[in-house]
């Protein structure tokens, strides 16, 4: 089996993370791709609090009516800070060693990657996908790393967040159950 794997916040969700998700399904071959929000990344702050359920809830919204893009919880139930290496040696026991892991990022993560906690294990039990985003090119790719060019998409969970804060529409950059979820439950004000 081909699983890929695509971590983030999720801060919220947008159509660039589904059109990257869809396409690297289809680019890689892929059997399912599973969505893993995190609960607490390493790297970034969480700024406005959103809580996790809330973003969680907005990924189901978001890929409930697709068959092949999943939900992880994993790393929310963990309720502690997020390490991808962590996640991947988690989903290695469910999936087993027959299966395919393939762990997708977008390029803007590739100017930390040698941060990453234990970064090599991470090439050992996953391909390691980069896929291209506005304003990051890839290049100094490791030679571990797979890239993967996608249609590039300019919208940015802090983008979305910036205009709900100023009350202007989010319509079309977002699902639009994702939407009326912001507004339902008075997130990003």
């Amino acid at each position: 089996m081909k699983i890929g794997i695509l971590g983030g916040t999720f801060n919220p969700i947008h159509m660039g993370h589904l059109i990257l998700a869809e396409e690297a399904y289809y680019k890689l071959k892929l059997d399912k791709l599973i969505f893993v929000p995190a609960f607490m990344p390493p790297h970034k702050e969480m700024t406005p609090a959103v809580s996790p359920e809330d973003r969680l809830n907005m990924v189901r919204l978001a890929i409930e009516d697709n068959p092949h893009l999943e939900v992880s919880t994993f790393e929310i139930d963990s309720k502690k800070r997020s390490y991808s290496v962590d996640t991947l040696k988690e989903f290695r026991r469910t999936y087993g060693k027959d299966s395919e892991l393939f762990f997708i990022t977008g390029s803007d993560s590739l100017k930390d990657l040698f941060s990453w906690k234990d970064v090599n294990d991470i090439f050992k039990i996953s391909k390691f996908i980069v896929a291209n985003r506005p304003g990051y090119p890839v290049k100094d790719v490791p030679k571990d790393v797979e890239t993967v060019v996608i249609t590039p998409i300019e919208i940015s969970s802090q983008d979305i967040r910036k205009r709900l804060k100023e009350r202007r529409s989010i319509r079309y950059l977002v699902p639009e159950k994702v939407r009326l979820y912001t507004i339902e439950h008075n997130l990003y004000k």
